[in-house]
């Protein structure tokens, strides 16, 4: 189809049609300042009738206001914070900006150029930036804020590398009467794993419990279901922490392989609380990790920057939450190293 020959609606035509100034149609896409309720209503209908949005290229060039925030992420990231990404989305959205993502080459010193040539352009009010920069905002044209979660390869570290909950897992699994543990590691490159495979160690010395081994792992549901194949039979492991939820799907199949019963005869944990792991049988119990306050965080402490507010305060909140599902539950019965699940 060829390009439509319609005429743009102008702000002029929705004002007519609602009976009001251009002016005042303007106040209205300004959040509605100190306009009527029945004002409000006859422009809303009108905008929803024509489809309006306002030329927000046209206002910026009188205003100087873009009303467009970025967040910048590693060209080199392992995987994007979706979920983060989506809520500061979402947040922006609410505080009338558009968010746009921009992939950025280099160390931290050439990303924090890009950075800079990205906020002297005009093109935004505001840039986030998830990875670390080397970068004195005092530089910048417009507000620049690092969240401080991320590495230079957008790699959890800080509080999202916090692996506390481990200890926690642990010691429920203990009260339910288990003693042989496994961890099953993720990529030792990462922050987190090398967490929680610390926290992991330590709490079963600490509480005397037995840890058979920490297998080494990637991520992958492969690594988890290659861990646990490869346990002998008397092995007496009855409790699997896993490094993540894809880890610990892998070894409950690998567990049901070789006959058994989740949680009956092993319990495991993963972490990340991945949806696909509530609706498995048995539904996986594990850490779930706000990523979305994140994200939403983030932009309130960017916005509050644009806007030359004082930042606001961080919800007091864990950011990571032990979930407790079918995949774990009592062991068999006392087992001891020698003895394997079945025995």
């Amino acid at each position: 189809m060829g390009r439509s020959d319609t005429p743009r609606v102008t702000i002029h035509e929705v004002a007519r049609r609602a009976g009001v100034s251009h002016q005042t149609v303007s106040r209205y896409f300004r959040h509605n300042e100190g306009l009527k309720p029945e004002t409000r209503r006859k422009i809303d209908e009108v905008v929803q009738e024509l489809n309006y949005r306002p030329n927000l290229v046209a206002r910026s060039m009188r205003t100087r206001r873009t009303n467009r925030l970025a967040i910048t992420l590693p060209a080199s990231a392992y995987l994007w914070p979706v979920r983060l990404l989506g809520a500061a989305s979402a947040a922006a959205h609410a505080e009338g900006f558009q968010l746009e993502v921009v992939s950025v080459e280099g160390d931290a010193t050439a990303r924090a150029e890009r950075v800079l040539e990205l906020a002297a352009s005009g093109q935004v009010e505001g840039i986030l930036s998830l990875s670390p920069l080397d970068l004195d905002p005092a530089r910048a044209p417009v507000p620049v804020v690092v969240t401080g979660d991320y590495d230079d390869n957008l790699r959890g570290v800080n509080e999202l590398a916090d692996a506390s909950p481990v200890a926690e897992i642990i010691d429920y699994l203990a009260g339910l009467g288990h003693r042989v543990f496994l961890h099953i590691a993720g990529s030792q490159s990462f922050a987190s794993a090398r967490n929680r495979k610390r926290v992991y160690e330590q709490t079963i010395e600490s509480r005397g419990l037995t840890s058979y081994g920490v297998a080494a792992g990637d991520w992958s549901a492969r690594s988890g279901y290659d861990a646990v194949q490869a346990l002998p039979d008397d092995c007496g492991v009855t409790a699997i922490v896993a490094a993540n939820d894809h880890v610990a799907m892998g070894a409950v199949r690998a567990a049901l392989a070789r006959g058994w019963r989740v949680p009956g005869d092993v319990s495991v944990f993963g972490w990340d609380d991945e949806e696909l792991g509530r609706f498995a049988t048995p539904s996986l119990s594990t850490v779930a990790v706000d990523r979305e306050v994140q994200g939403r965080e983030a932009v309130a402490r960017l916005v509050a920057e644009v806007r030359g507010e004082p930042a606001p305060e961080p919800a007091a909140r864990p950011l990571n939450q032990v979930i407790v599902r079918e995949s774990a539950g009592p062991p068999p019965r006392q087992v001891s190293p020698g003895q394997g699940p079945m025995s």
